[in-house]
């Protein structure tokens, strides 16, 4: 089954590799992508967050409820890119306010292929993942089957022992 596009976002499915699912929209980025799922609860810094190659290869929830408001200020990256996989938020603003700003979060997602999701129930979700502890996950804005997205998540390679450094 094929999501449909609605007011120019498609329709985004997570599901991880117990089979808990979470459903929201895109505001960056269309396809699918893996990693490993897991949390950050700064309540500042997104731009630092995602640039940082601590979180390479994995899909970064924010649980600070809105994210994107002060947009993409030069300097303020930890690396030359978006390191993270993919970054899931409650509620994202496609209006920065910040007078430095010279884009906004989803075109910097957008220039480095990450998908953006919002709508998502990150108290929810945030709950789970403390309780049962990160792991693998899918989000796709293509396929709905939790079924088959739950096969992915789980033949989708674990974080331990990857080396991580030598790759970009």
């Amino acid at each position: 089954m094929e999501y449909v596009r609605s007011q120019g976002r498609s329709r985004a499915t997570l599901v991880l590799e117990d089979g808990a699912a979470f459903e929201g929209w895109s505001f960056a980025g269309e396809g699918e992508v893996a990693g490993e799922v897991v949390f950050t609860t700064s309540m500042v810094g997104y731009q630092e967050t995602i640039t940082d190659p601590s979180y390479r290869g994995q899909i970064l929830l924010f649980t600070y409820p809105l994210i994107g408001n002060y947009g993409v200020i030069p300097g303020d990256d930890e690396s030359r890119k978006v390191q993270t996989a993919a970054v899931l938020v409650r509620e994202y603003t496609p209006h920065p306010s910040n007078w430095a700003s010279v884009r906004s979060l989803a075109n910097l997602l957008d220039a480095n292929n990450v998908l953006g999701i919002e709508g998502i129930d990150t108290r929810a979700l945030t709950r789970h993942l403390r309780d049962k502890g990160a792991m693998r996950g899918v989000i796709s804005t293509s396929e709905s089957n939790r079924n088959v997205l739950r096969e992915r998540a789980t033949a989708h390679p674990s974080m331990v022992g990857l080396d991580l450094a030598s790759t970009s």
